[in-house]
C-alpha cells in the first residue's frame, strides 16, 4: 500500500474480517497435471465465528461514530471520471501472483476449480452464496457465463472520484480499485443495477446484508479518507442506527 494511504483500525473493519474469514480459500501451488485443480474452500478455510446480536450492535455503534467523523461534502467533478484514471484493471497489488479479480473470486466462492498451470490463480468454476442477493450462483468461467458473477467495488470508482479520489495520484487510485476491502464477488445483474450509485440510491436487495454493507462502505471511506455527500451520509446513518437495535 502506498505510504500516503492511512489505514485506521476500526470495529467495522474487524467485523468485515471476522464474517468473511470463513469464505477465504487457502490455495497452494500444485504440480500441473493437466486437469483442473479442485479446492474445497468449505473444508480448507476456518469457520467464521458467530457474532451475538450485542456484538453486532456494538460494532454498528462504533461504525456510526466513524461515519460522524467523515467530512460531509457534496460530490464534485461530475463529468471528468474515466476508468483508466484508476490504472490497470485487476492488478496484482499484493504480489501473490494472482490478479485481484481471481483473488476476489477465490475468497468468495466455495468448491472452486482452477486452471492448470496458473498456480491455482485462475478460477474456472465454483459456487457463490451471494451476500447482496441471497442467491446461490454456479460460476463457470467462459464466454457468456463469466459475467454471471462479477466483482463489485463496494465504494464505486466513479463515486470515489467525485468524493476526493480525483485528487489522488494514479498509484493510489490503482490501489483503491484493487484493494480487497473494497471488492465483493456478487450476482452480475445486481452489480449492473448498482452501477456507481451510493447508499442513498442503492442498497443490497438482501436486507440481511444491509448492516454489513453499510459497515464496509464506511470502513473504505475511513481507510481512504474520502468525503461523503449528505444524501449517502443520511442513508448510512439510518441503516446503521437500525443495526444497533
Amino acid at each position: 500500500m502506498p505510504r500516503h494511504i492511512k489505514r485506521t483500525a476500526s470495529a467495522a473493519g474487524a467485523l468485515v474480517i471476522a464474517l468473511l474469514a470463513g469464505a477465504i480459500a487457502l490455495t497452494a501451488n500444485t504440480p500441473d497435471t493437466g486437469a483442473a485443480t479442485t479446492i474445497n474452500s468449505t473444508t480448507s478455510a476456518p469457520a467464521a465465528p458467530t457474532l451475538a446480536p450485542a456484538e453486532i450492535s456494538a460494532d454498528a455503534a462504533e461504525t456510526l461514530s466513524q461515519l460522524e467523523q467523515l467530512v460531509v461534502a457534496e460530490a464534485d467533478d461530475q463529468d471528468s471520471y474515466q476508468r483508466d484514471e484508476f490504472g490497470q484493471r485487476w492488478a496484482d497489488i499484493d504480489r501473490n501472483g494472482c490478479d485481484q479479480r481471481n483473488d476476489a473470486l477465490a475468497a468468495a466462492l466455495e468448491n472452486i476449480t482452477t486452471k492448470p498451470g496458473t498456480h491455482d490463480c485462475v478460477v474456472l468454476t465454483g459456487t457463490l452464496h451471494d451476500p447482496y442477493t441471497g442467491l446461490t450462483i454456479a460460476f463457470q468461467r467462459g464466454q457468456g457465463t463469466s459475467e454471471l458473477v462479477q466483482v463489485d467495488h463496494i465504494v464505486p470508482l466513479a463515486w470515489a472520484w467525485r468524493q476526493g479520489a480525483d485528487e489522488w495520484d494514479e498509484t493510489q487510485r490503482e490501489h483503491f480499485a484493487n484493494d480487497p476491502i473494497n471488492l465483493q464477488a456478487t450476482d452480475g445483474s445486481a452489480n449492473q443495477s448498482k452501477s456507481d450509485r451510493g447508499p442513498a440510491n442503492w442498497m443490497p436487495p438482501n436486507a440481511d446484508y444491509g448492516c454489513m454493507y453499510a459497515a464496509r462502505f464506511v470502513d473504505v471511506l475511513t481507510t481512504y479518507q474520502l468525503t461523503i455527500n449528505a444524501a449517502d451520509h443520511t442513508a448510512l446513518s439510518a441503516q446503521l442506527a437500525g443495526c444497533t437495535a
